[in-house]
This record gives C-alpha cells, structure tokens and sequence, in this order.
C-alpha cells in the first residue's frame, strides 16, 4: 500500500525544497507592479507580472528601507529578494528584500554607496545640525526659476509673512551642468549671511533628482554656514541632500512653512503676551498700592503726634470714667446716707419727745424707766421738747401688762 502523507507535510516538503535551491534564495525578477497594497501593519503586498505570467510578492515592513519610492501599480521595477513557500495556503511567492525602478537600478546602488560613504564621514551626524531659526528676515533659495517650487515657496512665504525678504539663485536643478549650478547658488547666498537657504526642487524620477544625489552638493550643503533646509522632490522621495541639510521637508511648500513663520499667530501671542503682561503688572500694582496703604496707615497709627492724642483722648475718657464713678459712689453714699438719717430720726429722742413722749431722770442724772427706781420724795427732771420738768414723787403704782404670745 502506498504512504499518504498530509497537506502541511507536502507543503513542507515543497518548502524544504525552494529553501534548498542557490538560485531562489537570491534573484532579482523584473516586471509590472499590480495589486499593489499598503497593509496598516506596514507590509506591502503586490504582483509582478509580465506578458507570460504573474508571481506574488510580499515586502515586510522590516525591508521597508529597501524601497526608496511609493510604490503603485503600472510601476516598472526589479524587485531583488527569494523564493519560498507559503505553507498555510500552499504556495509559493516572491519575498522582497530591495525594489527598484527599472533602469534606476544602477543609480539606486550608487545612491546608496556614496549614502555609506558620507555617513562614516560624519557629513549626516546630528551635532553638526545647526538649528532653523524661528524669525527669519531673510530666506536665499536654491532653485529653478521657472519651476513649480519656487512659486509654492513664494505663495507660502506671502501668506505667512509678506515682510520676509526671499532672495533667489535660479540654479539649474536637473540635467548637465545642474550639480555646479546648485553648488555655485548655495555658496553664492552662504556669503550674504542670509538666516536660512532652502535648497530643493519639485518631484521626479531618480535621474530628475540625481544632481541632488551628488557628492559636491552635499559638500557644500554640509560647509554651509547658514542653515539649510532641503525640499527635494515630494514627501517620499529621499535625497544624499537631504541627509546633508540641516533640516529635510517633504515638499517646496513644507520648507517655506519651516522657514517664514507665520506672523498673525507670532501677533495672536504677542497680544496674548501682552495682556497677560498687562493684567500681571495691574496686579502688582495693586498688591503694591494695597501694601502701600497697609504702611500709610500702620505709620499714621504709630506716629507720635497719633500716640500723643490718642493718649489724650485715654487720659479724657479715663478722666471721665473716673469722675462717673465718683460721683456714682458720692451718690450711692448720699443715698445710703439718707437712709441712714431716717434710721436715725426714728430712733432720737428729740423725735420721741415731738411725738408726745418724755423722757424721765433722777436726781443723778439717769434714765428712770422702773418704778423700783424711784422712791416717794425723790426729786426727778421731767425732760420735754422745750425744757426740763422738776418733780417730785407723791406716789408710784405698779401696773400689770400682758406679754404678747410668740
């Protein structure tokens, strides 16, 4: 009986197999770009095709730095990876390591080479960036007259800032010639000692951008003493100049953004700066005045003339006091005085004696109030309200007089 083996060990096999072969583990394969897809992941998945038929492809987003273009479809390329087998769905494709257009694949390699070189020299290391300044007067440009850059610098500079002054070197910037020009116009503007140069052109192929790929170029934009920002081409494609530059952007108009700043929002926040100036010095004036007052009044408080007079009114106001209270016990003794004097009225004998009473003594001088005092013949003085009475004593009788209970 035969041997039955499964799908995943077939395809294994397969796979084994392409692994194994020395020409699909490295080839370059040219043809057309089709089904091209960008995976949010940053996988690219496309077709290669050509008259007689098609293959799969896949650039992982780790080779990505192997695509120096946006890929599209209709797109000419050599595409330079392997071979293998996809297990899970059983076939083959073509996994992309480096993808270049057709016919740029010599410039491609040359680029990447003089890239290499100037990068071990230390022409794109960061300390030797210098940084754009944030308030440019004045902008030199490195461009084609006549191109579609130079009009997108002026129509951004315009809108953002009308007083910065734009200085422009027509420089050829593609074809024979172009490197020397584009040189001649960065060292030309360098030795106006401008603020910033911007250095760029519109997008094209690899040949169109080539004169920015030039050593002499990078040169001179790396020696430049004023700061450069370089606008080759659009957002993906990348130059030896733009490593070189000071500060890369992806468009012409982009570097004039990064150049002019805008000057209605440096106004919006210098109006903002200044009213928070404003109200910061208003309240410090008046915390200040505020102060100010606090010492007027602490000094007013503790002048002499001040502790003089408010002495004087405690002097008065304890005069008054004191006077209050004396003539408040004068009164309170006066009052108790005239109790006392009624008190005292009641009981004189003066009083008594007006009342109708007398008051008896004998012949010594004492206060006869018994009978057992006296005696007949004593002689007694009989006192009344007008005089004395003399008197003697015929008789004396005794009366009896009840004791009232409790």
């Amino acid at each position: 009986m035969k041997q039955v083996y499964s799908v995943g060990q077939v395809n294994n096999y397969i796979k084994t197999m392409f692994v194994q072969d020395y020409l699909l583990r490295n080839l370059a394969v040219r043809g057309e770009v089709s089904n091209c897809k960008y995976h949010p992941s940053g996988h690219i998945y496309f077709s290669l095709k050509d008259q007689s038929g098609a293959i799969a492809c896949v650039m992982f987003a780790g080779q990505r730095k192997g695509l120096a273009f946006r890929m599209k479809d209709g797109d000419k390329v050599v595409v330079a990876g392997s071979v293998s087998v996809y297990e899970r769905d059983g076939r083959y494709q073509l996994y992309a390591r480096e993808i270049s257009l057709e016919g740029a694949g010599l410039l491609y390699e040359r680029f990447l080479r003089l890239k290499q070189e100037l990068e071990e020299m230390g022409m794109f290391a960061p300390e030797y960036k210098q940084p754009i300044p944030a308030y440019a007067k004045t902008v030199g440009i490195v461009t084609a007259s006549t191109g579609a850059a130079i009009q997108d610098i002026r129509n951004i500079a315009l809108r953002r800032n009308p007083y910065v002054q734009l200085i422009l070197y027509p420089a050829l910037v593609q074809g024979e010639g172009a490197k020397e020009s584009i040189v001649r116009g960065i060292r030309t503007l360098d030795a106006l000692g401008l603020d910033v140069l911007i250095v760029g052109r519109g997008g094209g192929s690899i040949e169109d951008l080539w004169a920015f790929n030039e050593e002499c170029v990078a040169r001179a934009i790396f020696e430049c003493r004023t700061p450069v920002i370089s606008a080759v081409g659009h957002e993906t494609d990348t130059t030896i100049a733009d490593y070189a530059a000071d500060l890369r952007a992806p468009t012409p108009s982009a570097a004039a953004e990064l150049a002019v700043c805008d000057i209605r929002e440096l106004l919006r926040r210098f109006s903002a700066y200044r009213e928070r100036l404003e109200g910061s010095l208003w309240g410090r004036m008046e915390l200040l005045k505020s102060r100010l007052e606090h010492y007027r009044t602490k000094l007013t408080y503790l002048s002499p003339v001040q502790q003089l007079r408010e002495k004087r009114q405690y002097l008065a106001d304890t005069q008054e006091q004191l006077e209050a209270a004396m003539n408040g016990k004068l009164e309170q003794s006066r009052h108790r005085l005239q109790i006392y004097l009624e008190r005292f009225r009641g009981l004189s004998p003066l009083e008594k004696l007006n009342q109708g009473f007398s008051y008896v003594e004998n012949s010594q001088g004492r206060a006869v109030t018994r009978i057992s005092q006296v005696k007949e013949g004593d002689l007694l003085a009989v006192q009344v309200t007008d005089g004395k009475i003399r008197v003697r004593v015929l008789d004396k009788e005794t009366i009896e007089r009840r004791q009232r209970d409790g």
